[in-house]
């Protein structure tokens, strides 16, 4: 059930979007709609998200799948849907899809839902991620796993629905 509609596309204002499109109307969304209903509050927003999405050290592959993780442990279908086809794009695999879902014992998803739980990592998982990962990959991990809780959070309590013709990439799966 939508709670807070979305802004129609023809009354969106560009200032407030534009930290993502440098002045141009990006294509119809129904997240950037929802985010235009509070335009200070959206152009803030995107001044960060931007950051995680174009500028994040970590690969896109991983970025993709602790987003997809976040998605599912708090049921977003909105945010699950959206990062399914781009973390297909950056080469996440059905298999990976299955494991994100199952919440298999891979180290994102044990990062991902240790953050979730205690917004904080156990030592022995921060220890594995800084193996892999130099300081400013271990922020942008944080940051990234923090922001999209947070867009699940806004997407679920507004009600924000699919775009149409938008598939959700499974997510009724259990």
């Amino acid at each position: 059930m939508t709670r807070l509609p979305p802004v129609p596309y023809e009354e969106w204002d560009a200032e407030a979007l534009s930290p993502l499109t440098g002045g141009r109307k990006p294509p119809p969304s129904n997240a950037l709609g929802l985010l235009v209903n509070h335009p200070d509050l959206a152009k803030a927003f995107l001044t960060f998200n931007i950051h995680l999405l174009a500028r994040n050290s970590l690969p896109t592959r991983t970025r993709e799948l602790a987003m997809l993780r976040v998605a599912w442990r708090r049921r977003c279908r909105y945010e699950w849907a959206h990062h399914v086809r781009l973390g297909r794009k950056a080469g996440v695999t059905e298999e990976e899809l299955a494991q994100v879902r199952s919440g298999a014992d891979t180290l994102v998803n044990r990062a991902v839902d240790e953050l979730d739980a205690a917004s904080t990592l156990s030592d022995a998982t921060y220890g594995e991620l800084a193996k892999e990962m130099d300081e400013r990959q271990l922020m942008d991990f944080v940051f990234t796993v923090g922001a999209y809780g947070l867009l699940a959070m806004a997407f679920n309590t507004f009600g924000l629905e699919l775009e149409p013709g938008l598939d959700d990439g499974g997510f009724e799966q259990e």
